[in-house]
């Protein structure tokens, strides 16, 4: 199955193996990636041995009552039904939980919810997803498109989105880590904004969180916005497009900037009191050095843990491949920090 990619919906297409074929791709939806560990043989044959025992116990009842009895009970409908094991799921519930168990999707790992930057290219993405996957997490990969932060309403409606796949019975319950790099700390951000409205229809998802983890967030004025989009879409010409983005967002300053300014409170004020940790650089064009203290500091007042590695020199989104084994020692102390018994391979 590492050569297949399966939608919700059932399609087929081709794929890349994933690690080697140890694990499985299914794809949500256009901007959305589940990465799982296929059930291990003994965790088959547990699910196998535990469906024939429930079958058995359906069709084989200990005692029958007798004609007589049945007739004295009289049950009400609702009784009958409830009280008759081949009546306990409808039709529809256990094709679905049997398709599920066909795909071997083992809910007992945990989550990692990877929100890439703008752009990034799969084998430079399938770096990071593989460190979670080897260390005993499955992976949600969330892409996003630039008119998910041009157009911010698009960008809630995303949000929404991500939330509401969080929220499916196959990921409910499970213990999430969320790891976001550049456009992607935004996108999170649209979804901590669903959060933020509906504090007790989502609480649970809020308390799943166990940990979050920022890579080269960008911080500042509308201005490094800005300057990230003319460094991502076009850097031959950063300065034009910057302009261009910096009169669009005066043009449509109700559409962006004052949505901009409501996600950053919200951020601020994030509702996830899980601990976090930030990797950012001073020499960062998109991130305000002074910012981003700022913001660390307002976290830990909150009694928030709030850990970071912070570079003199290194490259937006790529800290990873600038300073390699500072960026694993520090992932690696911090994730040693988090309630996960799973991460199984050391850095």
């Amino acid at each position: 199955m590492g050569n297949l990619l399966l939608s919700s919906r059932g399609d087929i297409c081709p794929s890349d193996h994933v690690n080697g074929g140890k694990f499985v791709a299914r794809r949500i939806s256009k901007g959305i990636t589940y990465y799982f560990a296929p059930l291990s043989g003994a965790e088959e044959q547990a699910l196998s041995a535990a469906k024939e025992s429930q079958l058995h116990t359906a069709l084989c009842p200990i005692s029958t009552p007798s004609p007589s009895a049945q007739l004295l009970s009289d049950p009400s409908p609702a009784d009958s039904s409830s009280s008759s094991p081949l009546l306990s799921d409808s039709p529809s519930h256990t094709s679905a939980s049997s398709q599920n168990h066909s795909q071997s999707e083992s809910t007992a790992r945990p989550l990692l919810v990877f929100f890439s930057w703008l752009g990034a290219r799969k084998v430079a993405v399938a770096k990071y997803r593989d460190l979670y996957l080897d260390r005993g997490l499955d992976v949600l990969l969330v892409q996003s498109s630039v008119m998910h932060f041009l157009w911010p309403r698009w960008g809630l409606d995303y949000g929404m989105e991500v939330l509401k796949v969080l929220e499916e019975p196959q990921f409910a319950g499970r213990a999430v880590l969320v790891h976001a790099s550049s456009i992607g700390g935004y996108t999170f951000t649209q979804t901590l904004t669903h959060i933020a409205k509906g504090k007790e229809k989502h609480a649970g998802l809020a308390k799943r969180v166990i940990g979050h983890i920022y890579d080269s967030l960008v911080v500042g004025s509308l201005e490094h916005m800005a300057i990230g989009l003319g460094k991502t879409l076009v850097p031959r010409l950063e300065s034009f497009v910057k302009n261009i983005a910096m009169l669009y967002f005066w043009l449509f300053k109700t559409h962006t900037a004052d949505l901009y300014n409501k996600s950053i409170q919200v951020f601020q004020d994030i509702p996830i009191t899980a601990p976090a940790l930030f990797f950012f650089s001073e020499n960062d064009a998109l991130c305000n050095s002074a910012d981003m203290e700022t913001l660390m500091d307002r976290w830990k007042r909150r009694g928030m843990t709030v850990e970071s590695r912070k570079w003199k020199e290194s490259k937006h989104a790529a800290h990873l491949r600038c300073h390699r084994e500072d960026y694993l020692f520090t992932l690696e102390k911090f994730l040693n920090l988090l309630p996960i018994s799973s991460f199984k391979a050391q850095m």
